[in-house]
């Protein structure tokens, strides 16, 4: 199951389940775009079995939803990745008035912590033993996010949640670990905003001096979810192509 499955990394990610001839659940919340992903993903891999699940996984009431349709399936979840995610609009938002901010704050905390925990504790019992959990951070956690910060904030907020979801899941042998990206290109983090100046920046800014890719994202999300990866649990794995060692 991969939430956020639309585009970018959450979309590679599926596919990269697909081909693998593994049983994808693809949930995002614009049907219209979901469905594209589907049938992007169906024509480029051969007999993929993926289903499409048009869900907002930052409301609480998806999480009985989710619960319904995977019980309704009778498999058990092996892999739960939590890819949704957003950075809340600022443009025009006054840093000094205080409610703005909290507001920002907010919804950077609805989209990027709770779309993951409704996931997660709606799906525990249907989990299957030895599985694993992968959600996604950012290297914005560790350098910040501009702004506010409400991004960075909230994205850190998850490298806390999966050390105490180890703890929970470790007696039935299911691995909780955290994915911390770089730049990566090709998503629609920044909205199709990015100035080419920044871009390159960023890209700059990595040892191997070049930009992500979703699909890079996805190997790791993959790994993890397999059995050579089935000993890493509690960790905060960074990607990011040596961007300033992620600080």
């Amino acid at each position: 199951m991969v939430t956020g499955a639309s585009a970018g990394i959450g979309k590679a990610t599926a596919k990269r389940f697909a081909e693998n001839d593994d049983k994808v659940l693809l949930i995002a919340r614009q049907e219209k775009r979901l469905a594209q992903a589907v049938r992007e993903i169906e024509s480029s891999v051969p007999g993929a079995d993926v289903e499409p699940l048009a869900l907002d996984m930052s409301d609480p009431g998806s999480a009985e939803l989710l619960r319904d349709r995977v019980g309704a399936a009778g498999l058990p979840v092996s892999g739960l990745l939590c890819c949704a995610g957003a950075v809340p609009p600022s443009e025009g938002m006054d840093e000094n008035d205080v409610k703005q901010v909290l507001t920002e704050w907010q919804a950077a905390y609805q989209a990027n912590v709770m779309t993951s925990v409704i996931a997660v504790e709606g799906l525990l019992p249907l989990l299957a033993d030895d599985g694993s959990v992968v959600l996604y951070s950012s290297i914005a956690a560790y350098r910040g996010s501009g702004g506010t910060g409400g991004y960075g904030a909230a994205k850190a907020a998850l490298h806390s949640y999966v050390h105490n979801l180890s703890a929970r899941l470790g007696p039935r042998g299911i691995s909780a670990n955290v994915i911390a990206p770089g730049y990566v290109a090709d998503t629609d983090l920044f909205g199709g905003t990015l100035p080419a100046a920044r871009e390159s920046m960023l890209v700059r800014q990595t040892a191997l001096g070049r930009a992500g890719d979703p699909m890079d994202v996805a190997e790791l999300g993959f790994y993890l979810c397999s059995k050579p990866g089935g000993y890493v649990t509690s960790q905060i794995l960074q990607i990011n192509g040596g961007s300033y060692h992620g600080v």
